[in-house]
């Protein structure tokens, strides 16, 4: 009897050994590729995170006074109280126009390589910039900007707080600047699989794990590595297969409007993949808006894989891992207009 106790004990240490070592390898495969997210914002290369550049920033990314409509702000787009997206395939603009392609989120934006799907835009800095006059958009020019914020007392103070020694602080580049600085705190760490990748093995069950080594042996992780799961790289879309016209508009040819290069034709910036079940519709035409869905599509287009009903459920499972704590933003109080701020332009007249 006692012998039998020992063997059934002996059996029970081996597999539990087994199972730890899987598991130990299976983190150590993905610390490998993957990082993450971390507790505090990055350093910003010539841009200090101070809490008064952070404020304002914050009120800039508020403030529809920056288009011409006086309706549309940065958080009109990148919502921060959704997923950091406007939620809708492409995001309507100035004169009720539809933008080109799906808003990408702004949280974690900090850590991708580049800003855009076709990533025309170094830093936030440089993106921050291209909305704000784009006829599509907010509609407005740098001029008009500046005039807006000198129109504000409490703007032109807050701008010699963020921007101290400058003799002229309230600028277009320095508005930019500024919304880059809030920008850079909207980071979402503590996902379960970061808990889990630091060492909590009760952060992810088995189904995700599992979801979590599909998601590596299919290849996903060619394109959706890094901190950012994405982000970093280009690559054409229909790698393999080039998806029909629904999912990926003929008139859209992604890096090669930028670059005019023929090998950048249908190349876009790999998309971050962090809190993507938060983030629906996908693609840059924003034409899907299942999860299960989307991981098929890659599935076939990029990697030439029919994956299985089973298959892409336990990659869906794992990709809502990626889902951190959404940070808390409380609305800001924006200064009042004065007699000299300019006056909305209709979006229905350009004469109003």
């Amino acid at each position: 009897m006692k012998r039998k106790i020992s063997l059934l004990t002996s059996a029970v240490c081996l597999s539990l050994a087994s199972s730890v070592a899987m598991a130990d390898a299976l983190r150590d495969r993905a610390s490998a590729l993957f990082e993450a997210i971390p507790q505090e914002p990055p350093v910003i290369e010539g841009n200090e995170l101070t809490p008064e550049k952070v404020e304002l920033g914050k009120m800039l990314f508020f403030e529809p006074r920056l288009s011409a409509s006086h309706l549309i702000s940065c958080n009109t787009c990148h919502n921060v109280g959704f997923g950091g997206d406007d939620y809708l395939p492409v995001s309507i603009g100035h004169g009720w126009q539809k933008g080109p392609r799906n808003a990408p989120t702004v949280f974690n934006a900090v850590f991708n390589a580049a800003q855009f799907w076709d990533g025309r835009a170094a830093d936030l800095a440089e993106q921050a910039k291209g909305p704000v006059q784009a006829g599509v958009e907010m509609s407005s020019t740098p001029e008009r900007v500046v005039d807006t914020l000198n129109s504000m007392p409490d703007y032109i103070e807050r701008f010699k707080a963020s921007f101290p020694g400058e003799a002229d602080p309230v600028t277009f580049d320095n508005m930019a600047i500024a919304i880059e600085a809030f920008e850079a705190t909207l980071i979402t760490p503590n996902s379960p699989f970061d808990l889990w990748l630091n060492g909590d093995d009760a952060a992810l069950n088995d189904e995700q794990k599992e979801g979590l080594a599909l998601f590596m042996d299919k290849g996903c992780a060619a394109c959706h590595a890094g901190v950012n799961f994405g982000g970093q790289n280009y690559f054409p879309f229909g790698l393999v297969k080039r998806p029909g016209a629904d999912i990926l508009p003929e008139g859209d040819r992604g890096r090669f409007e930028v670059t005019q290069t023929a090998t950048d034709d249908y190349v876009f910036r790999a998309a971050p993949l962090r809190n993507i079940e938060l983030t629906a519709p996908y693609f840059h035409s924003g034409a899907v808006w299942d999860l299960e869905e989307a991981v098929s599509v890659m599935g076939v287009a990029q990697l030439g894989a029919e994956l299985n009903d089973d298959q892409v459920h336990k990659i869906a499972e794992f990709l809502r891992t990626l889902t951190g704590d959404v940070p808390t933003v409380v609305y800001p109080h924006l200064p009042p207009s004065t007699r000299t701020t300019p006056r909305p332009v209709s979006m229905m007249n350009p004469d109003y």
